[in-house]
């Protein structure tokens, strides 16, 4: 079963990782710590998804002040695990965390161009292309109602 937990001294050293081919695609997990770390003082929330008590992926979000939405910053589930639907379930329970909080009445995030894996999952959980771009990364929506 998933679950997600805080990121804490206690397990943010466990190694996951993306495939090589993925890399262009997701952050690693170092580079997901640092956003969470420079996203402090915009309530950034970091967490280590489990299945059951096997680490399995990380995901981040934020709030986005400027457009008054949650950032849906980061996820990736690590290269062991995927194809298991781990990725849409940790996204659909974030996305309940995000809703619960109620700061926002919507959710923002991007994709790089090419990765249609993630393109697929997103619209599937209801998110919509706006448009928008941000060089490579594709801009989606979603809301929270």
């Amino acid at each position: 079963m998933i679950r997600l937990e805080i990121i804490g001294p206690e397990n943010w050293r466990l190694g996951l990782r993306v495939s090589e081919s993925q890399k262009h695609f997701v952050s690693d997990d170092m580079r997901l710590l640092a956003r969470a770390y420079a996203y402090r003082e915009s309530r950034s929330s970091a967490y280590v998804i489990y299945d059951d008590d096997i680490p399995v992926g990380m995901a981040l979000y934020y709030d986005c002040e400027e457009l008054k939405a949650f950032d849906f910053s980061q996820l990736f589930i690590d290269e062991r695990y995927q194809g298991k639907g781990f990725g849409s379930e940790a996204a659909r329970q974030i996305l309940e965390f995000m809703k619960s909080d109620g700061k926002y009445d919507k959710v923002i995030l991007c994709y790089i161009e090419g990765n249609e894996a993630a393109k697929k999952m997103y619209e599937k959980l209801g998110f919509y292309l706006t448009g928008a771009c941000d060089k490579d990364e594709i801009i989606m929506e979603k809301a929270l109602r």
